[in-house]
């Protein structure tokens, strides 16, 4: 059963197309603007609250089950078969970034509300906030799924302007059409000094099909978050991780079977693992800003926009 959103957070919900405070129904949310007036169905308990004018994605295909996004998540026996197998990716900042973003929310309110996007499924370490008393997680995606308490689009948040304390987006701004938006839409929702965290690849291949379109280098990434003031950023994959996918991809590159593709991804798995144990000393060096496969985000919402003088100045590669 996905989490139901409380009292406190429906209260916070609004209109992704025109903002305005939604009424709730039996089986349904609705906006009571006059303009406006979109029905918006709550499935199982979980609102599906998407501005079908400028989303990809529509309400119908949440509820007939035959969602895009659904097709290429994966899982039967193909993900039981890659969970068994050695992982060649390694999130080496997550666990210690969500520890502290864990020490700051508790400064920062006894009873942090936080929302997750794209979060059908468990990020990595992000169990680190799951311990926590009081912080209160809002995980949302474009689809239906186990962990989905509220399904919407990052481009229109479904929320009230500065009434959230976080906004988590973890490998999710590579897979929307216009992340700048996205990341604007997360500096309305935040309340002034609010926490904002994200991670988004650098040197990746595609890996969500049809729905990849973007990546950063380190300085691009914190152009994106330059509203916001750093308390820290670096490499979530290094180097050797990066080989890794590069070496997978290339074999993959040889075939368009399914058949043999699993089988490339199995042998791949078994063979180039390791490579990504070499990141424990390679992303501490200045050459993994240039060669990283990733890269985080913390800050806090701000005045201040970074000026792109200031931007260039915060290069910490080794060209």
């Amino acid at each position: 059963m996905p989490p139901t959103l409380s009292p406190a957070i429906v209260r916070l919900l609004r209109c992704p197309a025109c903002r305005s405070p939604l009424r709730q129904g039996a089986d349904h949310l609705q906006c009571p603007a006059h303009h406006c007036g979109i029905r918006f169905p709550v499935v199982g308990g979980v609102p599906v609250l998407l501005n079908e004018q400028r989303s990809l994605f529509r309400i119908q295909n949440v509820l007939g089950g035959d969602h895009p996004m659904m097709s290429t998540k994966g899982g039967g026996p193909r993900a039981t078969v890659q969970r068994m197998m050695p992982n060649i990716s390694a999130n080496l900042s997550a666990p210690r970034n969500f520890a502290h973003i864990g020490r700051l929310l508790e400064r920062q309110s006894s009873e942090p509300k936080v929302l997750i996007v794209g979060g059908g499924t468990l990020g990595e370490g992000i169990e680190a906030l799951l311990g926590h008393p009081g912080i209160e997680l809002v995980e949302t995606d474009v689809a239906l799924g186990p962990r989905v308490g509220l399904v919407c689009d990052a481009h229109d948040l479904p929320f009230a302007d500065e009434s959230l304390d976080c906004v988590i987006a973890q490998a999710v701004l590579e897979h929307v059409v216009d992340p700048h938006r996205c990341v604007e839409e997360m500096y309305r929702v935040l309340k002034p000094g609010a926490i904002v965290y994200a991670e988004t690849p650098f040197m990746q291949q595609v890996h969500l099909g049809r729905f990849d379109f973007s990546r950063f280098t380190h300085l691009g990434h914190r152009r994106l978050f330059r509203r916001f003031e750093e308390i820290e950023s670096g490499a979530t994959g290094g180097p050797g991780m990066v080989l890794a996918w590069s070496y997978l991809y290339f074999l993959l590159s040889f075939s368009s079977s399914r058949f043999i593709r699993k089988l490339v991804r199995v042998f791949a798995s078994l063979t180039a693992f390791h490579l990504k144990y070499f990141d424990h000393f390679l992303i501490k060096q200045a050459g993994a800003y240039d060669a990283a496969s990733g890269y985080h985000f913390l800050g806090t919402k701000s005045i201040k926009v970074l000026d792109d003088q200031e931007l260039i100045q915060l290069y910490r590669g080794a060209l």
